[in-house]
């Protein structure tokens, strides 16, 4: 189910703009955080939790309506849309469904494992329907790299591990900065345009990861002391 994302992801960008699709991705925290109320021994959001989540989304659509409208919305959207929440659901479900499996093995090595069986399912179709570039060239040799250790070990690995130790809900807010990192490193590499409307969407969005952030960490807090309380009880 991990794997799948980035491979409808592709999909879809072959049909619609990548800013219509980083729009319609950011549904994926609300699947999350609603599968995991569903599951047997979920945890269910608290309506703080659940309004810092609306506040990201709102800052995230600030930030990408404006260009996605720009590009247009013809073309296969409705398709996208649907498979673009299909992969959200994969993901959201496969990441909670790992969050249960009680294992010795660090989250580092899972991640790692994970990933070599992405490789290996997606490997016989790439060789059936994929050929070889006739040449390779110095740009796309560092792009692949990059991905290799940003997006794979570090980026992948990452979450892997904050889901072993952090609430659901919290982990979930991490697809809302990802657009803020675009426009940030797109600035700074490509001259791309960021004024008043980018800078407001980054702080709504702040604002909503640090109302999530609050509310999980009041919601850990309120859950240890009455466990506190009753390991420090005298027994009548």
């Amino acid at each position: 189910m991990h794997w799948s994302r980035d491979t409808l992801l592709a999909i879809t960008e072959e049909w619609i703009p990548s800013g219509l699709a980083a729009l319609f991705y950011t549904t994926s925290p609300f699947w999350m955080v609603g599968i995991d109320a569903l599951l047997p021994a979920g945890r269910r959001p608290v309506p703080s939790t659940a309004a810092g989540l609306l506040v990201g989304l709102s800052g995230v659509i600030c930030l990408v309506v404006p260009s996605a409208v720009r590009e247009g919305l013809g073309g296969g959207t409705l398709a996208a849309f649907l498979l673009l929440q299909l992969s959200g659901i994969g993901w959201a479900l496969g990441s909670l469904l790992q969050k249960r499996v009680h294992s010795r093995v660090h989250p580092f090595v899972s991640g790692a494992v994970q990933q070599l069986a992405a490789g290996l399912a997606v490997f016989i179709p790439a060789l059936l329907f994929e050929h070889a570039p006739r040449a390779i060239t110095v740009r796309s040799s560092i792009a692949v790299c990059y991905l290799i250790v940003f997006g794979s070990l570090i980026g992948f690995s990452s979450f892997i591990y904050a889901m072993a130790r952090l609430p659901v809900a919290m982990v979930s807010i991490y697809i809302f900065v990802n657009p803020v990192v675009a426009v940030c490193l797109g600035w700074l590499f490509f001259r791309e345009p960021f004024g008043r409307r980018e800078l407001s969407a980054m702080l709504i969005i702040f604002v909503g990861v640090a109302l999530v952030r609050w509310s999980e960490s009041n919601r850990r807090a309120s859950a240890s002391v009455p466990a506190a309380d009753e390991v420090g009880a005298i027994p009548d």
